[in-house]
């Protein structure tokens, strides 16, 4: 014989409460407990809708409206002594290195040892401190920077020879004077 569900309470809570299956309750109690998360993220979205809509609002008066003109700042004044420094910097930062140095690479044969490169650049000149081991070398070295299209002008400053060196090398100083790139 099948199983008769006879059920002669009155209607009430209690009466519901037993006969919900038990998966309805645990889902009603799940749904009961993100309530207030649910409620705070509605919360949060409409107040962000309500920033970007006074956002658009406001960009959209100021492309309205148009600009206010801007008056011209006063320019403060620099020291002539400072300006002169800042200049003298740029120059030093705005050498034309690549060009100095692939000529000075092409003009220098394996028999000068180059020491030292210090520019100039108020003068556009390149002071260059090398050895050789003969004069000949030296001689023929300051012909091959004349010869350079990159120089304007090439000359021999100062030269020495090394006797506490045993090899006796000639150190010598040029300098040349770089054409405006």
């Amino acid at each position: 014989m099948r199983k008769m569900d006879i059920d002669l309470a009155a209607p009430s809570l209690r009466r519901t409460l037993y006969r919900t299956p038990r998966m309805a309750r645990v889902a009603a109690l799940v749904a009961f407990c993100l309530l207030p998360v649910v409620a705070v993220a509605a919360v949060k979205y409409v107040d962000a809708l309500r920033r970007y809509e006074l956002l658009a609002a406001s960009l959209h008066a100021r492309q309205q409206s148009p600009a206010p003109l801007k008056t011209a700042a006063s320019v403060p004044q620099v020291a002539p002594e400072r300006a002169a420094a800042i200049n003298a910097a740029v120059m030093q930062l705005n050498l034309p290195w690549r060009g100095l140095h692939d000529a000075v690479a092409a003009a220098t044969p394996p028999a000068v040892a180059l020491l030292a490169l210090e520019p100039d650049a108020r003068k556009r000149v390149l002071h260059i401190t090398a050895e050789v081991k003969n004069s000949d070398d030296m001689i023929a070295y300051v012909e091959q920077m004349q010869a350079q299209d990159w120089f304007l002008a090439v000359s021999l400053t100062r030269h020495e020879i090394n006797d506490q060196d045993p090899n006796h090398p000639i150190r010598f100083q040029l300098d040349a004077q770089w054409r405006q790139p």
